[in-house]
Order: structure tokens, then C-alpha cells, then sequence
């Protein structure tokens, strides 16, 4: 009877895992589909401003000593007229940050650029809480938002703010570049997985109609827009996300421009790609807490309900993958012969799911290559190395998804930046670097044992079989690396 029980749990989390899979190569036909279409098409020329709508520049700053300077310098450079733009400066920095960033301020002043310290009473809200206490004070029909970490085009308010010539266009949000892709394999993977949602996750959603998400930063938002959805609102982690959708459920439309990219840094080590893993995981989980019941009571499509379903309970993704592997390994103890004779049945869920994520990458990576088969080599590479780091964040991932689909409050951690940008550039004797060796990575280290006792089991043992070896070998791999990488990077900070 047990086995039974666990085969049809395990069964559940199969089909779980393989409809998103069909869910997300169903947006990567579409992007193929659209970008076969419109490579036999003339090439059309951007639209060009035929007047200056005033706009503001919006930074939200906490403590980031190494790349406020650069943020600030690349604003200034702008291609629009500097009397219709304004720049506030967020900075709710408790360092020296804030030193950094009023005399970049006063510098500017001096020049005749419209720029503004903007300091609160306190942190209330973190990002949301800025964002809205500076929307008091702005004075653009149009709001432009960049995080710490970028480097904007100097002709990005050139290419977005045509857009919205069209009156229902809420938001335009832009493609992120990677400034420091090569730097090491943990940026190389970002950037993989990264592609892939800037590619078939949101051009694909903008082609079929979908509900998008404005991605925090690199975008531009209609004043008006923001009012009429209800503001920027701090009970989740994803503000972005949480008022995208409550946006587009008033009525507005929002549009993706894939061909203009923005550069930021990615997290160069893993303590702080951890944490803005848990921050977008575990507010993912939140908004889907939070906006699905009123997707699914709303008259909208279901084509849209099911991909904002889909959309919203990615996150929780995680903790359907957490659950598969670890109950994988009770299953080797107590299959008998009816399991082993369902084991095709049920394994051939896993199959597919495989195939249909390994096109969705396939096809991102392909068109954002210089040419089909250098998009395939790099496809055939990084594809394994991302299935394997997603393996191995399934535990720290799963639990901050089930904290936020619980309701459990944490507070907003922003994700360091070093300015790094070549290989050269060190992070190590940084501020802000985390030194300390977390309980989470003790777990990662014994889930890593777990896989790797389940391995041993099988090879020793002829009558358990070797029906999950695989999954367990990326599994232990995953879970091993994730660990050695979290401990060497604690161990090696300079302090």
C-alpha cells in the first residue's frame, strides 16, 4: 500500500512538472513562430519622438558604495533634452553610499540637470516604500526605473517613450544585457537562464497576449498607470511583479522591446545570487498568494487565467522538484514488481518534461546567438550545467516559496553589487560580501549525502535497481556544488 501511495504522490509532481513544461514551449513555439515571420520582413525603423513629454528618472538606492557613482554618471548621459527629465535619487543608504551620492547630486546640480537627493524618515515599505514616497514629489508624465546594478543606453528614454503614444500602453519594459556575463560559470548560467526569460518568457507573452511583468528595473511606467492600479505596494517581496499584474487586470496593456537591451551586473557570488534567488522566489509566491484568487474570479480569458497561473506558481516549482527527488529515494526501497512495471509509464512524464524545457532553452538560445550552431554548442553546454544548479537550489528555492505561499514576512534584501565587469575584477575583499557559513548550506551539504547514499544503494545492491540513478546522480551533483561553492566563497572573503 505504501508504494502505491508513493507512486501516485510521485506520479502528481510529474504531471505538475510536464504541464509548466508545456506551458513554456508553448511561448517558445510562438517566439520561433514570430521570429520566423519577422525575419522576412523589411526591417522597420523605431519610432521618433516628435515631442519631449517630461519624464523621471527613478534610482532606488541602499547602500551600494561600489556602483552608485557609475548608476548616476550613466543617467546624466541621456540623449533627451535636460530640461524634460528629472532624476531622484532614492537613497535610503545607511553608508557611505550616501556621501557618494550627494556629492554626485551636487555635481550634477552645478551642470543643470533636474536631480534630487530623496531621503526618508525611515525604510518603511524598502523599494515599494521608495518608489512610492518619491512618486509624491515627481513631476514626469512618465516614471523610469533603474536598480543600483545597471548601465542604461544613453538613448533608452529615446526608444521607450515613443511607445506610449498608443494611450493603453502602461508600461515598456526593456531587455537586460549581462555586463560581466564571462566572469565566472555561476555568471554564465545567469545569464543562460536569464536569456531564456527575456526571450521566450516575455516576448513570448507579449506576442500571445499574455499578462507580462515589469522586471523591477530597465523600464518605464505611465504615471498614471501606477495611480490606477493602487501604487507600490510593500507586502510582497516582488513589488514589480505585484503591481504588474494588478496594472493589467484595470485594463492596461504593457509591451516588451527586445531588440533594446540593458546592461547590468550579475551577482558574482553566490551568497548574493542566493539572496535575490530567495527574494524573486519567495516573492513570486507571495503575489501568486496574493493576485490569483482575484485572476481566477475576474472574466478574463483562460488562456490568460492559465498562463498567469502558470506564471505566478512558477516559483513554486521549486517545491514540486524539492519533493520529486527526495521522494525518490524511499521508492527505491519499497517498489516491487508492479513499479517496476509502471516505472516506464511514469518515467516517460519525466522524459518529456525534459524535452519540452530543453527546446524552450534551445530556441532562446539560438536566436540570441551570432548564428544557429554557435546557439546550439552554447545550448549543449550551459543546458546540463542549469539543469544541474537548478537541482541544487530546489531546497533553498522550495522553502522560500513555501514561506511565501505561508505568508511568512521577511525583510527586503537588496542583492550586492561590485562593480565587476572583467575577469580581472575582484569581490572577495568587498563590503557587503556574506563571511558566514549558513545553516542552509549545511543542508545542501547533507542533501548531498542523502543522493549520494541512494547512488551507493543501488550500485551495491542488485535488487533495488537503477531506476533513478540519473536523477539522483544530477541531484547529488547539484546539491554538492551548490554546497562547495556556498563554502569556498565564505571561506575565501577577505576579512
Amino acid at each position: 500500500m505504501l508504494e502505491v501511495i508513493l507512486l501516485a504522490i510521485y506520479l502528481v509532481l510529474l504531471f505538475c512538472i510536464l504541464i509548466y513544461c508545456i506551458a513554456e514551449s508553448h511561448l517558445a513555439m510562438q517566439y520561433a513562430k514570430h521570429k520566423k515571420q519577422e525575419s522576412g520582413r523589411e526591417v522597420t525603423v523605431a519610432k521618433k519622438l516628435e515631442h519631449y513629454p517630461f519624464v523621471t528618472v527613478q534610482l532606488p538606492i541602499f547602500n551600494e558604495l561600489y556602483v552608485v557613482e557609475r548608476l548616476i554618471d550613466s543617467i546624466a548621459e541621456f540623449d533627451y533634452p535636460k530640461d524634460r527629465f528629472e532624476i531622484q535619487v532614492l537613497d535610503d543608504s545607511t553608508d557611505e553610499t550616501l556621501q557618494i551620492s550627494q556629492a554626485k547630486v551636487g555635481e550634477y546640480k552645478a551642470k543643470g540637470y533636474q536631480i534630487d537627493l530623496v531621503r526618508r524618515p525611515d525604510r518603511k515599505g524598502f523599494k515599494a516604500g521608495a518608489l512610492q514616497y518619491g512618486l509624491q514629489t515627481a513631476k514626469g508624465e512618465y516614471i523610469a526605473i533603474f536598480d543600483a546594478d545597471f548601465l542604461p543606453d544613453p538613448a533608452f528614454l529615446k526608444a521607450t517613450i515613443p511607445s506610449f503614444d498608443d494611450p493603453a500602453i502602461g508600461v515598456v519594459q526593456t531587455r537586460w544585457e549581462h555586463i560581466n556575463e564571462n566572469y565566472s560559470l555561476l555568471t554564465k548560467v545567469q545569464a543562460f537562464f536569464l536569456d531564456a526569460h527575456f526571450s521566450v518568457e516575455q516576448a513570448g507573452r507579449d506576442i500571445c497576449g499574455f499578462f507580462l511583468n515589469f522586471n523591477g528595473t530597465a523600464g518605464v511606467w505611465r504615471r498614471e498607470t501606477i495611480l490606477d492600479a493602487g501604487g507600490w505596494q510593500a507586502d510582497t517581496l516582488t513589488e514589480d511583479l505585484d503591481l504588474s499584474y494588478r496594472a493589467q487586470m484595470k485594463g492596461w496593456k504593457f509591451t516588451y522591446l527586445e531588440e533594446f537591451g540593458s546592461p547590468a551586473e550579475l551577482p558574482a557570488d553566490i551568497a548574493a545570487f542566493k539572496s535575490q534567488q530567495f527574494r524573486w522566489i519567495k516573492g513570486g509566491a507571495e503575489t501568486a498568494r496574493k493576485i490569483l484568487p482575484r485572476i481566477f474570479k475576474s472574466d478574463l480569458p483562460f488562456a490568460i487565467k492559465f498562463n498567469a497561473f502558470s506564471h505566478l506558481m512558477s516559483s513554486s516549482l521549486y517545491i514540486i522538484i524539492l519533493l520529486l527527488v527526495t521522494l525518490s529515494v524511499p521508492l527505491l526501497f519499497v517498489k516491487n514488481s508492479y513499479i517496476e512495471q509502471e516505472y516506464i509509464h511514469y518515467g516517460s512524464l519525466f522524459f518529456l518534461s525534459n524535452i519540452a524545457i530543453a527546446y524552450v532553452y534551445y530556441i532562446a538560445t539560438i536566436y540570441r546567438s551570432e548564428n544557429k550552431w554557435v546557439g546550439i554548442k552554447k545550448c549543449l553546454v550551459m543546458l546540463p550545467l542549469f539543469l544541474v544548479m537548478t537541482m541544487g537550489l530546489s531546497l533553498h528555492n522550495g522553502l522560500a516559496a513555501i514561506r511565501g505561499l505561508l505568508g511568512e514576512k521577511t525583510p527586503f534584501i537588496r542583492t550586492p553589487k561590485f562593480n565587476i565587469k572583467g575577469v580581472k575584477d575582484a569581490w572577495t575583499d568587498k563590503k557587503y560580501v556574506a563571511t558566514k557559513i549558513s545553516f542552509m548550506t549545511l543542508m545542501e551539504g547533507f542533501a548531498a549525502l542523502y543522493f549520494l547514499g541512494a547512488i551507493v544503494a543501488a550500485l551495491a545492491f542488485e535488487s533495488i535497481g537503477w531506476e533513478f540513478l540519473l536523477l539522483h546522480v544530477t541531484a547529488f551533483i547539484g546539491f554538492v556544488s551548490i554546497f562547495i561553492y556556498s563554502l569556498s566563497h565564505a571561506l575565501i572573503v577577505k576579512r
